[in-house]
């Protein structure tokens, strides 16, 4: 079974968010995820001051086996990237809800984050894609 952190919120396509004290959100993808592709090789990321829209396709995760969009949770703006994983993508898989985290958006008043899956909805939603 893949690590499901309970103080993380989820997305249906396998990215998590934590909502920092600052109340930027840290965003990457899932134990769940970086399981199912397997070694990752390549890592794209947004941009710095990208704006992006819950469910936007913003990045790119490619293993050996698999390429997958990195989508958005919530609306915001990109103000920071792990500058780091792009040439270390094995992070991802060693780490993916520490040194593997992909950007930090500041959401917008609207930002959907009270739409996203707590630790169990997570658990049963990836329960029913079995």
């Amino acid at each position: 079974m893949s690590e499901i952190p309970e103080d993380l919120k989820y997305s249906e396509s396998h990215e998590w968010v934590r909502l920092e004290e600052d109340g930027i959100v840290t965003i990457g993808i899932t134990d769940h995820a970086q399981e199912a592709l397997g070694d990752l090789v390549f890592v794209e990321l947004p941009n710095k001051g990208n704006i992006l829209n819950t469910e936007d396709a913003c990045g790119v995760v490619e293993s050996v086996k698999a390429a997958s969009d990195i989508f958005s949770p919530i609306t915001g703006e990109v103000i920071e990237v792990n500058l780091t994983v792009p040439d270390a993508p094995e992070l991802v898989n060693e780490s993916p809800y520490g040194k593997g985290w992909l950007f930090k958006l500041k959401p917008t008043e609207n930002s959907d984050l009270d739409k996203l899956l707590a630790y169990d909805g997570y658990e049963r939603f990836l329960e029913a894609e079995e």
